[in-house]
């Protein structure tokens, strides 16, 4: 696995650096020698917050942890995304798919998900078309941390949701 560490208003002191290489590093099992894991460690007052984002094909490997110690929050990153890993495993559709990020051992092998996924409802809804702006308000207005909308500009399904310190965010599909 290749590392990028960077570090926001901190030092990626060399402890730090193996901390991440060592804790992190205990996923190779899963990964081909190739695979990129992008490490950001920041620091805001007492927070101390490490994201891991680890690019697979289609698709995103990604997770975050904070606590007042750098040290832990990578303990805790590195637990959250080998579950996560076992779950998406579980979750691939074709074997082939994978074949360019996977070891071929972790593919075989069976995990039992014990978190498996169930979907409890199923809602139905008209699409208007509205500008991001007025979907942040409806979102506001139905008390909601997400809302689905048809953008009037683009014409496509767009998603804008609430981020943390009362910011949005607008998720837009590539086309």
């Amino acid at each position: 696995m290749k590392f990028i560490i960077i570090g926001k208003n901190i030092e990626v002191t060399p402890g730090l650096r193996a901390a991440v290489e060592d804790k992190i590093g205990k996923l190779e099992k899963y990964f081909t020698p190739e695979t990129e894991v992008h490490v950001t460690l920041s620091v805001e007052k007492d927070r101390q917050k490490i994201e891991v984002t680890i690019p697979v094909k289609g698709s995103i490997i990604r997770s975050e942890q904070v606590s007042n110690d750098m040290y832990v929050s990578i303990d805790l990153v590195e637990e959250i995304i080998e579950r996560q890993l076992k779950k998406y495993k579980t979750k691939l559709i074709a074997k082939e798919q994978s074949r360019g990020f996977f070891k071929q051992d972790f593919i075989e092998k069976d995990y039992l998900d014990d978190e498996e996924v169930q979907i409890i409802r199923t809602k139905k809804f008209d699409i208007k078309p509205m500008y991001p702006e007025d979907a942040c308000v409806q979102m506001e207005l139905l008390g909601h941390n997400f809302f689905v909308f048809c953008n009037a500009e683009t014409d496509q399904v767009n998603v804008v949701y609430k981020r943390k310190g009362n910011t949005y965010g607008l998720i837009e599909p590539e086309v």
